[in-house]
């Protein structure tokens, strides 16, 4: 999916949410397998969303199964709901032959439209995912969690700055996104001021206790250049029967705040 393909998803949908499938086997409802679940989320969800955010680790911790759950949720979100926008959520980081084995996995083998980066071995870790048409690496810069203040908020020039203003100078908006936390609102106005065209994905809003219309508000450009994600404030809004139409309501609630 290209930059303009999402923008004018967002524009047609009135909408910039991305649902995080964060599936936790723990917390389903009684007798409702991952998959299952997944498909009931996705359909309920979809109305009101723009991309779809599988976290990898809750699949991986199921082993071969849980990694044959994944394969089958983006076959389904490809041929059920082929507008919506997949990020791979996988936070990886190496160089060299490892990175491009990493790209091809999630771009080639697994057909997603994104993936998470961790880019604490520098740009080396990046460039394999560029260059891909229709592709995009996104970078975390500054995440919503409390420790991100260990490294990512240190120095005179913040190493989220540096961090975003190095991969700026390899990806182009067509290429590459960042990833902002939604619990340092306050910091979006400013990243946006030397960072005004590239995407932001936005985690946070939701149980971490982010703002959607803090987030739109401070970060959003002209053309909305946000995507809003939330995970356990839609997928566990309810975990009894209803779970799906209560995930619908969740995500129709969160899906827009402005006239995006």
């Amino acid at each position: 999916m290209t930059l303009n393909d999402l923008y004018t998803r967002i524009r047609s949908k009135h909408t910039m949410l991305c649902v995080g499938l964060d599936t936790d086997p723990a917390k389903l409802p009684a007798g409702v397998g991952v998959l299952d679940f997944n498909k009931a989320i996705i359909d309920a969800t979809a109305p009101f969303c723009v991309a779809f955010k599988p976290n990898l680790a809750f699949y991986e911790s199921m082993g071969s199964e849980g990694l044959r759950i994944l394969e089958k949720t983006v076959d389904y979100l490809r041929t059920n709901h082929p507008d919506q926008f997949l990020i791979a959520d996988a936070k990886r980081g190496d160089i060299g032959n490892t990175a491009r084995m990493y790209a091809k996995t999630y771009f080639e083998t697994m057909d997603f439209d994104a993936v998470t980066l961790s880019p604490y071995m520098g740009r080396e870790t990046v460039e394999p995912f560029l260059g891909h048409p229709g592709k995009f690496a996104i970078v975390v810069a500054l995440s919503s969690n409390p420790s991100a203040a260990d490294f990512q908020t240190v120095g005179e020039k913040p190493l989220y700055r540096r961090v975003m203003e190095t991969m700026m100078e390899i990806g182009s908006p067509d290429e590459l996104m960042f990833v902002v936390g939604a619990t340092k609102a306050d910091k979006l106005q400013e990243i946006r001021s030397f960072c005004p065209d590239h995407f932001f994905l936005v985690p946070g809003v939701g149980a971490q206790g982010g703002s959607a219309e803090d987030v739109i508000a401070h970060g959003a450009n002209a053309q909305g250049g946000l995507l809003i994600n939330s995970s356990r404030g839609v997928l566990y809004a309810s975990q009894g029967p209803d779970f799906a139409a209560a995930a619908a309501e969740a995500a129709r609630r969160t899906a827009c705040f402005n006239d995006c």
